[in-house]
C-alpha cells in the first residue's frame, strides 16, 4: 500500500505534467484556428 503522502505527490505530479503539455498544446491549437479562420474570411 502507498502512503497518502506518496499518493498526493503522484497526483500533483500527474496534474503538473498534464498542465506542462496541455497549456502549450491548447495555445498552439488556438493560434492554429485563428490563422486557419483567416483563410476562409
Amino acid at each position: 500500500m502507498s502512503s497518502p503522502l506518496e499518493n498526493r505527490s503522484s497526483t500533483v505530479l500527474l496534474i503538473g505534467a498534464w498542465l506542462w503539455v496541455g497549456l502549450p498544446l491548447a495555445y498552439g491549437l488556438y493560434r492554429l484556428f485563428l490563422n486557419a479562420a483567416k483563410l476562409f474570411v
